[in-house]
């Protein structure tokens, strides 16, 4: 049994960046945190994205997007002082001051609506994509145990439940500066289950002994067709990418000297040069392996069904990163609601009231009755939202890792078969835009 203790002291009310806040963060944190924001399951889909270009403007595609995102770093990393980049002394603790300090407060408030709107959005897409993945493991084990042919549905409301409970849990951590540890855990399942696929792919060129593709991708029945396919090739590299909503916030973390914009100058720089050759490794290898019938996910859409417990582990990697990611583009939201409601009700109970917690054998821990009922809320509306639309991922694209899922899977498997039966042909002799469509079962 826990003991409980209410705490009303002024010292511990809810502000985004308190007086004498403790910056202890380095560039290889930095790093951690950029890649849990940027590095997602979409790193298995860009394979289609390169199939669609072709060996020559797949990888053009992917380095110019890098290059821009990190242009674009480098000038936002001058914005977290103001007006001097180096010596402030102004800090802008977030996408949003900067915003309001460059561009005025109408601007600013343009700005944030769509930009939480998009970082609520990225919550929504990460409970889905999670369901996605436990999902793949109980088919990845059902194919090994009945067959690669065998009808393997599961829903995913149950997945999407426990993953709303975990993170109600783990969005009681105060704030940006507390992340460090699941960002880096998060970034180590990243780089684990892309260099899963990697691998994957490289083993399956092996096997083949020849690479697949050809200079212009992947052919379409028309040239509509072929322009659509390559419009939203480039729009997934494009938004593999970018990071900027949550990038002052990952500054504000870091310890100085040196000056904080020299640091996460690096810390980016390392972060897109581990996350571009992640993106073409495995973009690459999943077309040279795959050709034509490259699939929409390398493990979700199983281009791959052996061996199974390498595909579960995968997945299992990509469950775990989510589960850091989700925190990272939340806490700008709760840091943006929470510190609104403390400007602007500066004498409620909420703020300032705390209750702690001991169990026994475990360190106490305090939690805020504001934070802990909003944020539960936001959990909740973000779990609810995706359980009753599980096609959201198709409507919200500009998440760096967001991808299809299984409803486009069953639909594309139906319309080949109805196609083939109408046509009489083998599956051979269907038009290739049918054969192309991305499959994220």
């Amino acid at each position: 049994m826990g003991v409980e203790a209410e705490a009303e002291e002024e010292g511990s009310s809810l502000l985004l960046s308190p007086p004498g806040i403790k910056r202890t963060g380095s560039a290889w944190t930095a790093v951690a945190h950029i890649i849990t924001g940027v590095i997602g399951s979409g790193v298995l889909s860009l394979a289609w994205s390169m199939a669609q270009l072709g060996w020559i403007a797949g990888p053009l595609a992917m380095l110019t997007f890098a290059l821009i995102s990190l242009l674009s770093a480098f000038l936002l990393c001058d914005c977290y002082l103001s007006p001097d980049p180096e010596f402030g002394p102004k800090r802008n603790r977030s996408y949003l001051e900067a915003v309001h300090e460059t561009l005025g407060k109408r601007n600013a408030l343009v700005c944030g609506l769509f930009a939480q709107i998009g970082l609520y959005g990225t919550g929504i897409a990460y409970t889905i994509t999670t369901a996605i993945s436990m999902r793949a493991i109980q088919k990845s084990n059902c194919y090994h145990r009945e067959g690669h042919g065998a009808s393997c549905e599961y829903g995913g409301t149950v997945y999407m439940l426990l993953f709303g409970v975990i993170q109600v849990i783990l969005s009681q951590i105060p704030d940006f500066h507390n992340l460090q540890w699941l960002s880096i855990v998060a970034a180590i399942m990243s780089v684990s289950y892309s260099s899963i696929g990697f691998a994957l792919g490289l083993t399956q060129v092996i096997g083949n002994g020849i690479v697949k593709g050809g200079i212009v991708g992947v052919p379409a029945y028309s040239a509509a067709d072929k322009l659509w396919n390559i419009s939203q090739a480039l729009g997934d590299i494009a938004f593999a990418y970018p990071y900027s909503l949550i990038l002052l916030e990952i500054q504000d973390t870091l310890k100085s000297p040196p000056s904080e914009n020299k640091t996460m100058k690096k810390a980016s720089t390392t972060a897109i040069f581990v996350t571009t050759f992640f993106y073409l490794f495995c973009g690459g290898f999943g077309y040279a392996a795959f050709g034509e019938k490259t699939p929409g996910n390398l493990l979700t859409g199983f281009g791959f069904y052996e061996p199974y417990w390498l595909i579960d582990f995968a997945n299992a990697c990509i469950v775990l990163h989510l589960v850091g990611g989700y925190q990272v583009y939340s806490q700008p939201v709760f840091a943006v609601i929470e510190n609104w409601i403390a400007e602007n009700y500066p004498d409620n109970r909420l703020l300032k009231k705390n209750v702690t917690y001991q169990f026994p054998w475990l360190p106490g821990f305090q939690l805020n009755l504001l934070r802990l009922c909003f944020r539960t809320i936001y959990v909740l509306s973000t779990t609810a939202i995706a359980m009753m639309f599980p096609y959201f991922n198709q409507l919200h694209l500009p998440v760096g890792d967001s991808i299809c899922f299984d409803w486009i899977s069953r639909r594309a498997d139906k319309c080949k078969t109805e196609l083939r039966d109408q046509m009489d042909c083998p599956e051979a002799e269907l038009p290739v835009m049918v054969k192309a469509s991305p499959s994220f079962s």
